[in-house]
């Protein structure tokens, strides 16, 4: 089996420092073997974008030599279900690491409902908020909440943060970077790709709010 690996990180400062790549060429790496790389393309794009200079060139680097397009994760490529068809009408054959059995078919409904998914999501929200609404309840207070509701959600919602993948990655790195700044923490937590639970960048707050998260007990 020859493979083409295809790799893409969002920021500029992830592809400078390398550390956004490691876990891809890790996962591309076990997946491969002892199987030829023939060549490796790097892009640094936003996952949103759909006009990707390096992927048009790994396309065509895995056509030309009859190979097989190697991600590691399907969001790598991206979520936009007509982005996907558009990669299976080129006819290159790409796997996933994430899901190396799963062909066309499969991979087009899962990027399919992810897409429906996030489509759905401001309209559950708003939704959801014109009931409370109808109801009389108040948004953004807790004063319609018995103080046993108020305290279960309060641990419920920690439970929930301290359980966050996101969060517990990146308080190993908080933790090993121990005497350094929170603005000097927040910088390698970002150069190195992590996220906070919610998807975004650190900042030195932010930071402070993991510590914290994992220095509380239930």
């Amino acid at each position: 089996m020859k493979y083409v690996a295809y790799y893409r990180v969002s920021t500029d400062a992830q592809g400078k420092s390398g550390l956004g790549l490691l876990a891809q060429k890790n996962a591309v790496e076990k997946l491969a073997g002892t199987s030829s790389i023939l060549s490796e393309f790097t892009e640094i794009e936003s996952g949103s974008k759909n006009n990707r200079a390096e992927l048009d060139l790994a396309v065509k680097f895995s056509l030309d030599n009859d190979a097989t397009l190697i991600i590691a994760k399907l969001d790598r490529l991206s979520r936009n279900t007509l982005f996907i068809a558009q990669l299976q009408h080129s006819k290159v054959k790409f796997v996933c690491c994430d899901m190396p059995n799963a062909n066309n078919l499969t991979i087009s409904l899962l990027a399919a409902v992810a897409e429906n998914e996030l489509a759905n999501i401001s309209d559950r929200t708003s939704k959801a908020l014109q009931v409370l609404k109808s109801k009389g309840v108040k948004l953004g207070t807790p004063e319609n909440l018995t103080s046993l509701a108020r305290d279960n959600s309060i641990i419920s919602r920690k439970n929930k943060a301290t359980n966050n993948q996101n969060n517990k990655r990146a308080n190993t790195l908080i933790n090993s970077l121990s005497g350094n700044t929170l603005a000097y923490i927040s910088n390698v937590l970002n150069a190195g790709g992590f996220e906070t639970s919610t998807g975004k960048k650190f900042s030195p707050t932010q930071v402070m709010r993991v510590k914290k998260l994992y220095e509380w007990t239930p």
